[in-house]
């Protein structure tokens, strides 16, 4: 009889996304979840941030007294000379050379003390945002996909990179230098400053249009190369089926559009951009033109000295240069926003099935018997896009029982294992292990006593004793050997390059799928379960290879309590009992000799199974 896969009632139904990828995130934030999270990745660098701070203030006095001295020496120091003195003229030149080795030096280490905190937070922000989608519920990772992930991890920190590293001096020396620059213009004649000063309440103006106009723009390319990297991923994961079925066309098309919507998007930032850069410079020419000739008016009055006016201009010079800088920099601000924005969103989401706050230990098994008594108590079932899969379930499992439960797709058998695993909780009512509500139970205690095995073994690219050994990671080569050995994967793994030491590489692909199902069987014995859940776990395995399985698991199934989700009906003569399910509730239930000889449904599709064998 043919395997076919169950699929949940959440992965049959289309996600809304999936129409329009840059619809939605799925992960709202807001800028205060931002800006928290970027106060607890600063926290642990408080004193090397203060440090920095310190340093940028010292070196942008240092870099702003260049003017002052010109002053200086045009008003003192030269009328000083040609009375003969010459202290006023070195004093001027000294001044500026040390000005400038000041402001390098303190430049070297700011850089260098701001590389270090910027570098730490994006190690602890990578960190973080591993761990935690590692910790995320399977519901999440089944409505979230690989491909945003990856590009939350990716283009996302890399905006965060290019800010910290590069735009962050920036953006604080031009702040900074405006604040001194009009607190030394009010010190040289206040209505120079005071000019100036009105000068840049259009400037401010501005800046705040384009900042607003801006975040919405670079929040829609996060979005927009997302759905790129999505499109991406998905194509080479299934580049079997796209070359089957002639999809590389369609699939051309579709990533074509999705790079269209990213490039019309880039766009309109550069469009922003530019409305920005010539607005702000019309602003600054016209403001130094108006505030140079007025000057003029007033040194030719003897109003103003000449010294002041010629340094009051290379400040305005300074203080307006940095204007087309800024729209740079706010342009790598606000893609580091709406990164952040991204990330944070993604760090508030809350596993759906969370650690216990006060967790309950499992209780002692009886001697001899290594198996634990599973209990479905009221238990009610559904997605979150579909309808209720399990209506109202309920069964028990006795320590140490095999049970086999099979049914058409889309009877809740694979759901049913799933809860047990407790990649999802019920709605309603209880699953329990040995009389433990399944969510009292720590997470890592629920998962060395259940071990799942799927249809589609999953390997990391590694040796095959690193793949066994994850079932036990401090297991011995004996015990790994041992496992393989009772699963009957031993000579096959035996017979490779390097035997268990072969690198089976990306996705367990040098070797068949036959084989990474009996490597996951080894993996799953050695990790010596009370409760093991197969689903579907021996439908890529040939018909020696599923009779050597089943011969091994009648031994080492033997005491433990074991739940087999089976297409394939040979698969069910291990079992101790057989479950016949339909729209989530047990129609049958019996030894599988029993519901054999009954006229039942079982019995139907045993006898449609033993005339396909023929």
């Amino acid at each position: 009889m043919t395997s076919v896969t169950e699929q949940p009632a959440e992965q049959r139904a289309q996600p809304a996304s999936a129409a329009d990828p840059f619809s939605q995130d799925l992960l709202p934030s807001s800028e205060g979840a931002s800006r928290a999270l970027l106060g607890s990745l600063l926290a642990p660098h408080t004193a090397a941030v203060w440090l920095a701070g310190v340093l940028l203030l010292v070196q942008q006095a240092a870099v702003q007294a260049g003017p002052l001295l010109v002053a200086y020496a045009i008003d003192r120091a030269i009328p000083a000379l040609r009375e003969g003195r010459h202290g006023p003229v070195v004093a001027v030149g000294v001044g500026y050379v040390g000005c400038a080795l000041a402001s390098g030096l303190l430049q070297r280490w700011f850089i260098r003390v701001a590389a270090l905190i910027s570098q730490d937070v994006l190690l602890d922000l990578r960190g973080r945002m591993f761990r935690h989608a590692q910790a995320l519920s399977l519901d999440f990772h089944e409505r979230y996909t690989s491909g945003r992930l990856i590009s939350r991890a990716t283009s996302d920190v890399e905006s965060l990179r290019e800010l910290l590293n590069e735009g962050l001096q920036e953006l604080l020396g031009v702040v900074l230098s405006a604040v001194y620059i009009a607190a030394v213009l009010l010190y040289l004649d206040w209505e120079l400053g005071a000019a100036a000063l009105v000068s840049f309440v259009p400037l401010y103006g501005m800046i705040r249009s384009f900042r607003r106009r801006s975040m919405t723009v670079y929040g829609r390319r996060s979005t927009a190369i997302a759905a790129v990297i999505v499109k991406f991923a998905e194509t080479m994961n299934g580049i079997r089926p796209v070359q089957v079925f002639r999809r590389e066309q369609k699939n051309d098309e579709a990533f074509g559009a999705l790079n269209r919507t990213h490039e019309r998007i880039n766009g309109d930032a550069i469009l922003e951009m530019a409305r920005y850069v010539v607005g702000s410079r019309l602003i600054a020419n016209t403001a130094v033109a108006g505030i140079v000739l007025w000057g003029a008016y007033r040194v030719a009055g003897g109003g103003l000295a000449l010294g002041v006016l010629a340094a009051s201009v290379l400040y305005l010079r300074r203080l307006y240069d940095p204007i087309d800088r800024l729209g740079m920099i706010l342009n790598s601000y606000q893609s580091a926003a709406a990164s952040l924005e991204k990330i944070a969103g993604l760090l508030a989401q809350r596993p759906a099935v969370p650690e216990p706050v006060a967790p309950r230990p499992l209780p002692a098994t009886a001697e001899g018997v290594p198996g634990r008594e599973v209990v479905f108590d009221a238990v009610r079932f559904a997605y979150r896009t579909g309808g209720e899969v399990l209506p109202r379930f309920d069964l028990r499992l006795p320590a140490g029982q095999t049970v086999a439960v099979v049914g058409a797709t889309g009877a809740g058998k694979s759901t049913l294992a799933k809860l047990l695993a407790r990649f999802y909780d019920p709605t309603a009512g209880r699953v329990l292990l040995d009389g433990v509500d399944l969510r009292e139970l720590a997470l890592p205690e629920l998962r060395r006593g259940t071990v799942m095995v799927t249809q589609e073994a999953f390997l990391f690219s590694g040796t095959v004793a690193e793949n066994i050994a994850i079932g036990k990671p401090d297991a011995s080569r004996e015990e790994i050997e041992h496992a393989a050995k009772a699963i009957g994967a031993h000579d096959f793994i035996a017979a490779l390059p390097e035997g268990y030491d072969t690198d089976v590489r990306k996705r367990g692909g040098r070797i068949s799928a036959g084989q990474r199902q009996l490597v996951a069987f080894a993996r799953a014995l050695l990790a010596d379960p009370a409760v093991l859940i197969l689903d579907e776990a021996t439908s890529s395995l040939d018909v020696p290879g599923e009779r050597a399985v089943q011969r091994a698991m009648r031994t080492v199934l033997s005491g433990r309590t074991a739940v087999i989700i089976a297409h394939r009906l040979s698969t069910v003569e291990i079992a101790d009992r057989v479950l016949v399910m339909d729209a989530g509730r047990v129609v049958e239930d019996g030894t599988p000799a029993e519901l054999i000889a009954g006229e039942g449904r079982f019995a139907g599709l045993h006898q449609a199974w033993r005339e396909s064998l023929v």
